[in-house]
């Protein structure tokens, strides 16, 4: 009787671990999505992102003024590139506006 009692206790306790085993491994699973989820958002608030695109941006419009002919293309390319900085610095705070509303039609 007491060598089944302990198999049963044994079983039991296999079972548990297992359990915890699989949790341990689930929640390591969350924590690591969760940080590169953190690691994304980072990078798409990051200032090296938007200096990256200002400068790929006046790159592409300098080509394109270059061969459509426009005049001064170096200069000219400065308003649309710093058009689209000026963008990527007020969207947050329309986000924040977005959110607080959007948060208050669906409560």
């Amino acid at each position: 009787m007491h060598f089944l009692l302990y198999f049963s206790t044994i079983n039991i306790t296999m079972i548990e671990d297992e359990k915890l085993r699989e949790l341990d491994k689930t929640v390591q699973l969350i924590l690591d999505r969760n940080q590169r989820v953190e690691t994304d958002k980072a990078w798409e608030t990051s200032n090296v992102r938007k200096i990256t695109i200002l400068i790929l941006t006046y790159i592409l419009i300098v080509l394109f003024m270059f061969f459509a002919n426009i005049s001064n293309p170096f200069i000219s390319a400065i308003v649309p590139a710093v058009g689209f900085l000026l963008s990527t610095l007020t969207l947050p705070i329309i986000k924040k506006w977005w959110i607080k509303n959007y948060a208050k039609r669906n409560a």
